[in-house]
């Protein structure tokens, strides 16, 4: 691989869409040839997996399904478009990538680290993360943040108790894996956020 596969993971209401745009801006500035994608998503079929995962109508979706279909969205996800940008030489930053699935379904949904891994290593092959930035955040101001935002998917409008275990495995994650991923004090204002995610991604850009 030439390229460099960032990824950007946080609770929902962490602010993350707006400062991922941030961060592709700034890199391109400095002349980075960037691809921005997100998951679920990222390719056509892709998104219509993702439809299916956050429609309010599947509410009797069980955990395990929930899990697979993650998967199956990630694994056309990287064959796709990831794995090919990154032979391109780009850097791909991608808005949730496995350790959502680790977190959310893992963790969250109670299906064990492993078992969600293990599915996830089929789907993601030889595609790993050079570098994620988690995006740390009272659980208090990402309620409130995504309270403003309106509409939410099926996922968003769980029980406070799933959100709370949810919290709670992001505070785990980065103990997993503490090379790989560094933390951003997402609280603050957008451009005070931006400046610690710039300082962090130059300060690993030149390493």
């Amino acid at each position: 691989m030439k390229g460099l596969f960032i990824t950007i993971e946080g609770p929902d209401g962490s602010g993350k869409s707006t400062q991922i745009k941030l961060l592709k801006e700034y890199l391109e500035n400095k002349g980075y040839d960037v691809v921005l994608t997100r998951e679920p998503g990222g390719t056509h079929i892709s998104e219509k997996i993702r439809d299916i995962i956050l429609d309010k109508e599947n509410k009797n979706m069980h955990p395990k399904t929930e899990a697979l279909l993650y998967a199956a969205s990630r694994a056309q996800h990287v064959e796709e478009r990831i794995k090919p940008a990154l032979n391109d030489g780009k850097i791909v930053i991608c808005d949730r990538f496995v350790d959502s699935s680790i977190v959310y379904q893992g963790l969250g949904r109670n299906l064990g680290i492993k078992n969600v891994y293990d599915i996830n290593l089929f789907a993601m092959g030889d595609i790993i993360p050079d570098f994620t930035l988690l995006f740390d955040i009272d659980m208090s101001v990402a309620k409130k943040r995504k309270e403003n935002r309106g509409d939410l998917d099926r996922l968003e409008s769980e029980e406070d108790f799933f959100h709370k275990q949810v919290f709670k495995g992001y505070k785990k994650l980065k103990n997993l894996y503490p090379d790989r991923i560094k933390v951003v004090k997402a609280d603050d204002s957008i451009e005070e956020v931006h400046e610690r995610i710039i300082n962090i991604i130059d300060e690993f850009l030149e390493r």
